[in-house]
């Protein structure tokens, strides 16, 4: 196990250079950041030269890119250009878009896979259907639309959550928020759940296990859910940075000054520092937890082992 942890280690260097150069190439490709600083007005040559010597914006772009990674090995990831720290913006955001992730992939495991073993083994029934027809229904609409139809329900028509999110972002406000952005993942691990969990129902080891006379919620439980949460594993370890990062509309529209928030702000406004800085991070959850979900391969199914 210990090799397997190290030669994955090993192989996220070179991924992790590769994703944050494109990031960095794309986004800087945008345009010219010190342009956009000044907006409609013409800016004076010598200040604009001055602000991209300063910026390392004077230099080609795999320079700007070396200097840009030995900023942040010393843990300085910029200056965005209201004159605010990068690190200070993450700070204030990463809390925030962490809480509701938190509250959201909670949301969809739960539900998620309670209607996928509910569904999966009554596969062919009225209910198997039913749940299947909802499923598609929840992946056929767009968040915005959910989002703005959920806050206009529950948070304006009968009262139940807030509308919109103060900000110090509290768990009990954020309940919505989560519901919002797990709704189209839950479908997805509803759908994975039901269909890992069909097709193990019909395996020599449950059979088996049924034969034994072991209790069906034992079977279910030990034998039949472990076993079929491998596809689910996977999908919720990548999902967790596609909801940090794809939480933009559901930010805006609870009002959730998160990382979605600033990433909106900083493509806005061609604010380089932050979005690069930004995605970086990102970058680093996405494989942090591809990591974790391998790590848990073995955890969920004994067949598995690392050489």
């Amino acid at each position: 196990m210990g090799r397997y942890v190290i030669r994955r280690l090993l192989q996220m260097i070179p991924v992790f250079i590769g994703s944050t150069f494109l990031i960095f190439f794309m986004v800087y490709a945008l345009g010219d950041p010190v342009a956009a600083l000044f907006g409609d007005r013409a800016p004076d040559p010598a200040t604009a030269a001055q602000i991209r010597h300063d910026l390392f914006l004077d230099q080609p772009l795999w320079k700007q890119y070396l200097h840009y990674m030995g900023q942040i090995f010393q843990g300085n990831f910029g200056t965005a250009f209201n004159g605010q720290s990068v690190t200070e913006l993450m700070a204030d955001a990463f809390p925030v878009t962490v809480r509701l992730t938190i509250v959201a992939i909670v949301i969809e495991m739960i539900v998620g896979v309670v209607l996928g073993v509910f569904s999966g083994l009554r596969r062919g029934r009225s209910v198997d259907t039913s749940v299947l027809l909802l499923t598609l229904v929840v992946v056929s609409i767009p968040t915005f639309v959910s989002g703005y139809v959920l806050q206009f329900l529950f948070g304006v028509q009968w009262g139940w959550a807030a509308p919109t999110v103060s900000t110090d972002a509290p768990l009990n406000e954020l309940l919505l928020p989560g519901l919002v952005l797990a709704l189209v993942s839950l479908a997805y691990v509803t759908r994975l759940t039901r269909t890992s969990i069909a097709e193990n129902a019909r395996a020599d080891y449950v059979r088996t296990a049924i034969a034994k006379g072991l209790p069906r919620h034992r079977v279910v439980t030990r034998h039949l859910l472990r076993n079929s949460l491998i596809p689910v594993v996977t999908f919720i370890g990548t999902d967790i940075g596609a909801l940090m990062g794809g939480a933009i509309v559901t930010e805006r529209i609870f009002n959730i000054h998160g990382v979605g928030f600033q990433l909106y702000q900083g493509i806005l406004r061609q604010n380089s520092p932050t979005v690069v800085g930004f995605v970086t991070i990102l970058v680093l959850v996405f494989l942090v937890a591809n990591l974790l979900v391998d790590l848990l391969y073995a955890v969920l199914d004994p067949r598995i082992r690392y050489a």
